[in-house]
């Protein structure tokens, strides 16, 4: 094995370790992956668009906006940064990061534009960044349990709370 072989086996991701601490399925985190390249690629074409104009703040928001879609496509997707040396290192660590940080980073990151100048482009060209920071925040909140598993701890509840009442009432007579 070569050393670029080792330095990039060190440098990818490891599926089974990032799998295992933050809970999500393999079609979830598919689905946060294409939201954040479609959030990138709006990001950048409205960033772009942002800047043909003369108003300063347009062209900060939409300066802001390219950056945001190349953060996005350096976090979510390295392979379309191959140019870039350290593309496969950030990567492995924003996969290192737990999803509710990815949620408040990505968030962040697409309001930013939008307070510095709220138009229908910068609006529109953030949405999806923005979503994709929503569905990092969905799966930091969890799976959703079952109704059977709710039932059974309703049921276990109530038996307490009646063991509870009959001890109180035994104790009074």
């Amino acid at each position: 094995m070569s050393s670029q072989d080792e330095h990039f086996q060190a440098g990818a991701p490891d599926p089974a370790a990032s799998s295992a601490d933050d809970g999500m399925t393999w079609w979830y985190r598919w689905l946060c992956r294409i939201a954040g390249v479609i959030g990138g690629l709006s990001c950048a074409f409205a960033g772009l668009w942002n800047c043909v104009t003369i108003n300063p703040l347009n062209i900060a928001a939409g300066v802001w906006m390219m950056l945001n879609a190349f953060v996005l496509f350096l976090c979510e997707a390295p392979f379309c940064c191959q140019f870039i040396e350290f593309a496969n290192a950030v990567s492995a660590r924003a996969d290192k990061l737990r999803p509710w940080q990815k949620a408040a980073f990505y968030c962040g990151m697409a309001v930013f534009p939008v307070v510095l100048s709220l138009t229908l482009t910068t609006l529109f060209g953030n949405a999806i960044a923005f979503a994709t920071g929503v569905l990092y925040g969905m799966s930091a909140l969890g799976k959703k349990g079952d109704a059977i598993s709710y039932a059974r701890i309703h049921q276990q509840q109530k038996q307490m709370d009646e063991e509870k009442l009959t001890g109180t009432l035994e104790g009074q007579a």
